[in-house]
């Protein structure tokens, strides 16, 4: 199985081979780039599915680089995490999530914390491409209304939804599906209950036995 790639955006070249080390060290595949403008290039060629990024650099700034990935159309959900020192006030860290960031790290680069954040990460990048394997066209047995789930194979969407999601599924009745056609079907067998059998009535006639 292939390490998940990060793409780091750093523009300092010690934070930079810092960062790179400790997430080599983790088991990742590293792409780097020296500032926002060559990242965005990067990742405009091949999306990852993990960005950390400073925030403040030249050109092309951190919170610029993530509303682009965001911008970009048919892309995989990427998580964004945001390398932060000395960025002001806490106005700032809402304009960011507004534009897309989803975590921050402080500076000096701590490794636990790195590791923490990258799990996370990874958890909800799992959930996202489960939700997006949902969304597309999905193979459904006719007759025992099973789904093929790429990678997992056949199994009810109940199934799929608490195993991944935690989500438990309790069953009911469409209240319309009920007025249109339970409760007819239900009149019905009412009232055939309540009329009496004739046999005069009946679709199927004895003959005499000739041979009595």
């Amino acid at each position: 199985m292939s390490a998940t790639q990060v793409l780091i955006a750093e523009d300092d070249p010690i934070s930079q081979k810092l960062l790179k080390t400790n997430l080599e060290q983790m088991g990742y595949s590293v792409v780097v780039a020296s500032d926002g403008e060559e990242a965005w290039r990067i990742f405009n060629m091949q999306p990852t599915r993990i960005v950390v990024s400073d925030w403040l650099m030249p050109g092309l700034d951190g919170l610029e680089f993530c509303q682009k990935i965001r911008e970009r159309q048919n892309t995989e959900y990427t998580y964004f995490i945001m390398l932060t020192a000395n960025v002001g006030q806490d106005d700032n860290y809402y304009t960011a999530m507004e534009a897309g960031v989803d975590d921050f790290l402080s500076k000096p680069l701590d490794r636990h914390q790195l590791q923490i954040r990258l799990h996370v990460a990874e958890r909800i990048l799992q959930s996202t491409s489960r939700i997006e394997s949902l969304e597309s066209v999905l193979t459904i047995c006719a007759y025992t209304k099973r789904i093929n789930f790429p990678d997992e194979g056949w199994q009810t969407i109940e199934e799929f939804l608490d195993k991944h999601l935690g989500i438990k599924l309790s069953h009911g009745v469409d209240p319309n599906y009920y007025e249109t056609h339970i409760k007819p079907e239900l009149e019905k067998l009412k009232e055939q209950s309540k009329s009496p059998f004739k046999a005069t009535n009946s679709p199927f006639k004895t003959t005499p036995n000739p041979f009595r």
